[in-house]
């Protein structure tokens, strides 16, 4: 078999199938006419109107009557005039909360968790060492609130500086 050169091999130049268009003279034509038809009827509008505008024909300026005001209507005064009377119950008070935000091994990773926490959101954090069943654990820890809702509105303040999601628990009395 005869070994054929693939890397001197000349191509052979493709013949160009394109179809150039000629320029869409009738559609410029037609588009120039449109405008033109558009200009010159929005001139023969402005030229042959029959309202006239203020500066052609002044005006004597006249006092205005004062309105009467409108009457209210009678449901309206009857709801102003209503007394209601609602019973609002006292909810119970459950008692201080705490926030717990990490439980660590490391006691120099549970303050570096501290630290960051008061410098991004200015809350004051503690460490605590609890020994349990599987070593030596701290905790970090955000007391006390008095209610669910400013526990709930510091844990907001941790979310909006991307920091660890902590948990809200009710201090046992």
């Amino acid at each position: 078999m005869a070994q054929r050169d693939y890397v001197n091999k000349k191509r052979t130049p493709k013949k160009s199938t394109q179809n150039k268009r000629p320029f869409p003279v009738a559609a410029l034509l037609v588009a120039v006419v449109l405008v033109s038809a558009g200009i010159y009827g929005l001139y023969f509008i402005s030229t042959n109107s029959d309202v006239k505008t203020s500066q052609q024909r002044p005006q004597k300026e006249q006092p205005a009557a004062p309105k009467p005001k409108p009457k209210k209507p009678d449901f309206i005064e009857e709801i102003e005039n209503a007394k209601i009377e609602v019973e609002v119950e006292e909810q119970e008070q459950k008692g201080p909360y705490y926030m717990q935000c990490a439980s660590l091994r490391n006691h120099d990773d549970a303050e570096a968790l501290k630290a960051q926490i008061a410098f991004k959101t200015g809350l004051i954090a503690d460490v605590d060492r609890t020994e349990g069943k599987n070593g030596v654990w701290y905790r970090v820890r955000i007391q006390p609130f008095e209610t669910k809702r400013l526990a709930e509105s510091a844990n907001n303040q941790i979310k909006r500086a991307r920091m660890s999601r902590c948990q809200i628990y009710l201090i046992p009395k």
